[in-house]
């Protein structure tokens, strides 16, 4: 018989899953308020599960089993529901973890450019230390700026192993993560992109003065010389 029960038959006799009573669980009301409003979003309450149990992720640091209660009792659903969704999701957490998450992704990008090595290097740093959670992940979708780590929700890279030491204290103090490797801080052909979350980057006042980039303007000899379209 297999040890997780899944060839195991279904026990007929055994009392169906029930819904948690609202007036038994004790909610926080900034969680059901969130929860309430992401299941507004959708036609059936249960598509609101994952972002449901992310908020509950934000205020225990995990899907304990008190969340779940507390997101099945908002939601009208059966914690085993909440579970097999909570048990298949990468970033759903079944068990207690630190409250600091480090995802180094290792799919074939970050894998060439010495992800293994990084991922490795970051787990010895912060041995011993409950508050840092270093997992690997499959794939963070950032190959262009690989090898790279997604640090509490923000996506930094390209990272080496000498990156470590600063990356964590920035983690421990609470402080912006290598602001000059965030994903989000990148220079993108739109000189105006993210200009309402971030200031200006240092590169554009530098080489220009202060003054917004322009993109760059086709030689006019070179626009002469193409033949029109038919």
């Amino acid at each position: 018989m297999s040890p997780l029960g899944w060839d195991t038959a279904a026990d007929l006799e055994k009392p169906p899953a029930e819904i948690p009573s609202p007036g038994e669980v004790d909610v926080p009301e900034g969680l059901r308020a969130e929860i309430e409003a992401h299941m507004a979003n959708y036609p059936d309450r249960r598509s609101a599960a994952l972002p449901a149990l992310a908020a509950a992720q934000r205020e225990h640091g995990w899907c304990s089993p008190q969340a779940i209660a507390q997101v099945a009792a908002v939601m009208r659903v059966t914690p085993a529901y909440l579970e097999s969704v909570a048990s298949f999701y990468d970033m759903l957490e079944t068990e207690p973890v630190g409250r600091h998450s480090v995802y180094v992704c290792t799919n074939i990008s970050c894998s060439l450019r010495g992800a293994d090595a990084l991922l490795a290097d970051f787990q010895r740093a912060v041995d011993g230390d409950p508050e840092v959670n270093v997992r690997a992940f499959e794939c963070l979708g950032a190959c262009d700026i690989a090898p790279m780590a997604s640090v509490d929700g923000v996506y930094v890279g390209p990272l080496s192993s000498q990156d470590i030491p600063a990356l964590l204290d920035d983690v421990r103090a609470g402080r912006a993560v290598l602001p000059e490797r965030q994903l989000a801080r990148r220079l993108v052909a739109d000189p105006h992109a993210n200009s309402t979350e971030f200031p200006q980057h240092p590169a554009q006042g530098a080489a220009h003065g202060g003054a917004n980039l322009e993109l760059p303007t086709e030689d006019p000899a070179t626009a002469r010389g193409r033949r029109e379209p038919r």
